[in-house]
């Protein structure tokens, strides 16, 4: 059956079936090879898209630029500080005006109903770059990576993500895994397994019910043994520095080390991390919370610098993730 995205928007991947999921993985190996070989199809010429920050990234900004960029697409980049959005316009307002100027909207932010309400009323595609709850296009990227790296079918993945397992990042894997066919474990103490999103969780089992896949939830290093992915993702991020000294505390027990990845018994296991990450101490915020006697690595550097980490690759495949959902969709 043929699939067509064209003037859909990319809020969630729950907002689409493995066979649509599937078809965007596909594209995404062919544009990445074809960039490889130098060719580029421009099928984003005379496009205009937008890009709204309220959130500062590197990945995400620098992946929908250049992605853009190479299709023939030109893109406009608007932070919290460039724009009236909530501020002297209503949101319904500027996706309004908005719509009218552009082929797309990519939004990176906090609350999941911005998005979907810049996609409600602009009348454009829509691409959610981060919110509180989802990340829809790293879990494309991911994906992609998995596919490169392990050699068995998505529907026969393991993914562990280990540590804040009540995170977008957390909650993004578990809809990913749903879709997919995948197991999927949030590995995590007690305490954040009771603050899981109940809805999160329901709608990622009902999906699950229908495609075969395992959503499941522990504290038990057990639950790492036959692992194809360990995945984790920062502790605290700026802004949350007050929370610091109880989030060491809970989830020192739950950093990705190498006798975590031993544990799996799998020797090719890979590790994977949206990034940034704190790996070493060579950061601003990592070395001042040193300092004051907290190690807030999630990850040693060990395993970032091992032969299983993959987070590079995993990097560079955010752009030609971005690059198939605006493509398909635009």
């Amino acid at each position: 059956m043929a699939v067509n995205l064209k003037g859909r928007s990319f809020l969630t991947l729950m907002d689409f079936t493995p066979e649509e999921i599937r078809y965007m993985l596909d594209l995404s190996h062919d544009l990445k090879a074809k960039k490889r070989s130098g060719i580029f199809n421009y099928g984003l010429r005379g496009k205009n898209i937008v890009l709204l920050f309220e959130k500062t990234s590197t990945r995400t900004r620098c992946a929908f630029e250049v992605a853009a960029l190479e299709e023939g697409a030109h893109v406009t980049f608007l932070d919290s500080n460039s724009s009236q959005m909530g501020k002297k316009e209503t949101l319904e307002d500027t996706a309004k005006v908005l719509g009218r100027f552009y082929d797309g909207i990519e939004y990176r932010g906090y609350k999941q109903q911005v998005v979907e309400d810049l996609a409600k009323y602009s009348g454009v595609p829509v691409f959610n770059g981060l919110t509180d709850i989802d990340h829809p296009t790293q879990i494309l990227a991911d994906l992609l990576t998995i596919e490169e790296h392990v050699a068995k079918p998505l529907n026969k993945i393991k993914v562990v993500f280990a540590g804040d397992i009540r995170n977008n990042m957390s909650y993004a894997w578990m809809y990913g895994c749903a879709k997919m066919g995948m197991h999927f474990v949030a590995f995590g103490p007690k305490e954040l397994m009771r603050q899981i999103d109940k809805d999160v969780l329901r709608r990622a089992n009902e999906v699950a019910e229908h495609t075969g896949a395992t959503i499941e939830i522990s504290d038990s290093v057990e639950a790492v043994k036959g692992a194809d992915v360990i995945y984790t993702d920062v502790w605290a991020s700026m802004g949350e520095e007050a929370q610091i000294p109880e989030k060491v505390k809970m989830l020192t027990p739950f950093k990705v080390t190498m006798d975590l990845l031993k544990a799996t018994g799998n020797d090719d296991v890979i590790f994977m991390h949206c990034l940034p990450a704190f790996h070493d101490f060579e950061t601003k915020m990592a070395k001042s919370q040193m300092e004051l006697g907290f190690d807030i690595r999630e990850v040693t550097d060990e395993v970032f610098r091992s032969k299983h980490s993959v987070v590079f690759d995993e990097a560079e495949n955010r752009m030609h993730t971005i690059k198939a959902v605006m493509v398909a969709t635009i």
